[in-house]
């Protein structure tokens, strides 16, 4: 499989502990290209159809032809994971630019308690 930065796949969270997100679910890939090939393990932060519990640093994403969901969803910024690449389903599609910035502003924000 080829795996980019941005891509949105169904990834399966299961087995998951206390808060984590749990089930086979969408999420995008947020981990530079450059550090995808170099190792088995990919960094996602899981999208959510849920949006009537959306927080300050969550991002929603309107479907659209690109993302190819089904509804309109959030983007968990607070939940960013790390799987093998085998826990990695099926690809969906990508996130636009807007979306992109949002999100990369948002994890600065929730890691670094700042925009850099």
């Amino acid at each position: 499989m080829l795996f980019k930065q941005n891509q949105i796949w169904l990834v399966n969270f299961d087995p998951s502990f206390g808060h984590e997100y749990q089930k086979v679910r969408p999420a995008i890939i947020i981990q530079h290209d450059k550090y995808i090939a170099s190792n088995n393990f990919l960094t996602v932060i899981p999208i959510s159809s849920q949006i009537t519990n959306i927080t300050k640093l969550d991002v929603l994403l309107k479907t659209d032809s690109q993302n190819r969901l089904m509804k309109d969803s959030i983007i968990k910024i607070k939940q960013i994971s790390y799987f093998d690449e085998k826990r990695f389903i099926k690809f969906i599609g990508t996130i636009n630019e807007n979306t992109i910035g949002d999100v990369n502003k948002n994890i600065q924000i929730f890691l670094f308690g700042r925009y850099l």
